[in-house]
């Protein structure tokens, strides 16, 4: 991969987000200009510059490239419910119009009486014929698993994401639970990202556009895989939602992908963000607004370190 910069127009945002969100309040994130457009670098702060060359790779993937053109016009969506009351779930599942909630469970810290409430309220929101899956994040050991997903068995979940951190660990819960299981983690930060599908750990993997590179690598990944693809976020704004939303539209898939993270947003760097209506959203690329961008610009030590992780990364890749 070649990257050149100085060619480049960069901008830094801070957007904080309406609930705390796999640990962080706000995203820090560069919006970089080139000669396809704009794209986004976003990868979250702990992850080193081995790592983010990968989304780097697809900033300059949207900025640069030569991309195809959407298949269809529209994506269908879950809606995203982070660790919040039973009352707050409820209400952010009736307010987006989906048929298919994500549900984040397994905090550390939180009780397991806690995630069942907010399933039972996310339930009762959806109604008859809604669809459930659950995203631990890798968080729980086997015996947590497998005790805590046959509590869930109940709520018929469409499937539970990364339950446990290894390939083993995934292949024996599969053996042990009645919940279809999905690989995520284990697919995105690995060297060879369908082992846990080849070791029969997974029977879903979560394909992420940033993490593995671009919108023609999650293309590849998906066709070879031999079991479903879910296309999901990133936690990008509009700008890099774009290319999970084109990729989702060029793949047949049979459930809803999980692109509606815009959302979560306090705000973002376009007039008309790329955020569900009745469970779908649009197959469209936006324009950052440049009311927006000033708007939501990065304080000077945060723009600082984010130029800083571009550069490193972008030495790394080159």
């Amino acid at each position: 991969m070649t990257v050149d910069l100085g060619s480049l127009e960069v901008r830094a945002v801070s957007i904080p987000m309406r609930h705390r969100f796999r640990g962080i309040d706000r995203r820090d994130l560069l919006l970089l200009r080139g000669p396809s457009g704009w794209g986004e670098f976003s990868p979250f702060p702990e992850y080193p510059p081995a790592v983010a060359r990968r989304w780097l790779h697809a900033a300059l993937e949207l900025a640069t490239g030569d991309l195809p053109r959407p298949g269809r016009d529209t994506v269908e969506v879950n809606v995203t419910v982070p660790v919040v009351d039973p009352e707050t779930a409820a209400r952010i599942v009736r307010e987006s119009g989906a048929r298919t909630a994500k549900v984040k469970v397994g905090d550390p810290g939180r009780a397991e009486e806690e995630d069942l409430d907010r399933l039972e309220a996310v339930a009762a929101a959806l109604g008859e014929g809604g669809r459930i899956r659950v995203d631990v994040n890798g968080a729980w050991d086997l015996e947590t698993a497998t005790r805590r997903l046959s509590a869930m068995e109940r709520f018929d979940l469409e499937y539970a994401e990364q339950p446990v951190a290894t390939v083993e660990e995934m292949v024996e819960l599969r053996r042990r639970v009645s919940v279809p299981l999905a690989a995520d983690e284990l697919v995105r930060r690995s060297d060879d990202p369908l082992r846990v599908v080849e070791a029969g750990g997974a029977d879903v993997i979560i394909v992420k556009v940033q993490p593995l590179g671009g919108v023609r690598t999650v293309l590849d990944l998906a066709r070879r895989a031999g079991v479903p693809a879910v296309v999901s976020s990133a936690l990008e704004t509009s700008v890099g939602m774009y290319a999970g939303l084109l990729a989702a539209s060029l793949l047949d898939l049979p459930v809803a992908c999980g692109l509606n993270t815009v959302s979560l947003f306090q705000g973002d760097v376009v007039a008309e963000p790329l955020v569900a209506v009745d469970g779908r959203i649009p197959v469209r690329r936006p324009e950052p607004d440049p009311d927006l961008l000033e708007r939501w610009r990065s304080p000077s030590g945060v723009e600082a370190f984010l130029l800083d992780r571009l550069r490193q990364t972008a030495e790394l890749a080159a």
